[in-house]
């Protein structure tokens, strides 16, 4: 049995972590741009950007003024038990995220959409938001931290299937001039890609790609991988560098991930980061110990499962042998 209280300072602990610290695999992909941005203003940004992820670890406050909007991923092993359940791991979460708000401190950006009151803490109706999944044979929990950038960034089309891998390429490029024209996006950024699912799964889809994947991570599918280098690739040749200046660092990298879909249609879904990419990750085990790390090893085997039943690799060998 997990003790809530040791889920109550992990999460405290992740809120401030995914503030603060950049992640080793984002800031690498950062460096390289750095070193291989030729447009003046954009090798500026990425330089000053570098300097501040430094000086923001230093003097342990958040790395950008706007901290976006607090969210939580969680992964439940399916043999892990928690101290008051699943209801006391939501107050938990929701706890955590308004002492992160006045302790580190993160700006409250959370107001009702409406009378734009707020309570000050990033806490409200349907705030912060938790998103579960689950993984077989395991008895530990994985929480994952975001602050995701909360207004821009983010578009969706209804594509067909005639318009094939070039129309997603089209929609991409469409996606990426436009954010970079009109300030939607902090580039350079891990741009996520959803494909398939229903609308509301297809941008699900695309925002995990591109806040819980590392960068040099690819999809198992050597087809989709070879679509994600070649979109990195693209994303980069538009001109653009970044923050929209003229250069070559619009993309840290992309990642695709799909859903299986209505027969009529391709949804299609693209999600920038932001130049201040935010994540931490704490796998709570059973005995109370706390591992934490920076790779949210979100997309498992078992959650991109094809079949009716889930069978293991291992089970899949075993009865191959």
């Amino acid at each position: 049995m997990i003790a809530i209280d040791i889920i109550q300072r992990a999460a405290e602990d992740l809120m401030a972590k995914a503030a603060i610290e950049i992640p080793d695999d984002y800031l690498a992909g950062v460096e390289d741009m750095a070193n291989t941005e030729r447009g003046d203003l954009s090798a500026f940004v990425l330089r000053a950007m570098l300097e501040n992820y430094v000086a923001a670890k230093e003097d342990r406050r958040a790395m950008c003024a706007d901290t976006g909007v607090p969210r939580w991923y969680v992964k439940i092993g399916n043999d892990a038990r928690m101290e008051g359940g699943p209801v006391a791991l939501e107050s938990t979460l929701r706890r955590a995220t308004a002492k992160a708000t006045h302790d580190v401190p993160l700006r409250p950006n959370r107001v009702h959409p409406l009378w734009r009151t707020d309570h000050n803490n990033n806490v409200g109706i349907n705030a912060p938001e938790i998103e579960y999944s689950f993984e077989p044979d395991a008895n530990w929990i994985d929480v994952t931290a975001v602050h995701k950038g909360g207004l821009f960034g983010t578009d969706y089309r209804m594509l067909f299937p005639g318009d094939g891998v070039e129309g997603i390429k089209r929609f991409f490029l469409d996606t990426l001039v436009a954010f970079g024209k009109r300030g939607l996006a902090c580039q350079p950024a891990i741009v996520g890609i959803g494909l398939g699912g229903s609308k509301d799964t297809c941008m699900t889809l695309g925002k995990q790609a591109a806040c819980l994947r590392v960068v040099g991570n690819r999809n198992p599918d050597p087809k989709i991988a070879a679509l994600e280098e070649e979109l990195k690739e693209l994303g980069n040749s538009i001109g653009m560098g970044a923050m929209g200046f003229v250069g070559s660092s619009m993309v840290v990298d992309c990642h695709i991930e799909a859903g299986y879909t209505h027969t009529g249609g391709m949804p299609m879904s693209v999600h920038c980061f932001c130049l201040s990419s935010r994540r931490a990750v704490a796998r709570i085990h059973a005995d109370g110990r706390v591992e934490t790390r920076t790779d949210p090893q979100w997309f498992t085997p078992y959650m991109r499962r094809e079949t009716v039943e889930w069978e293991s690799p291992e089970t899949s060998l075993k009865k191959s042998g």
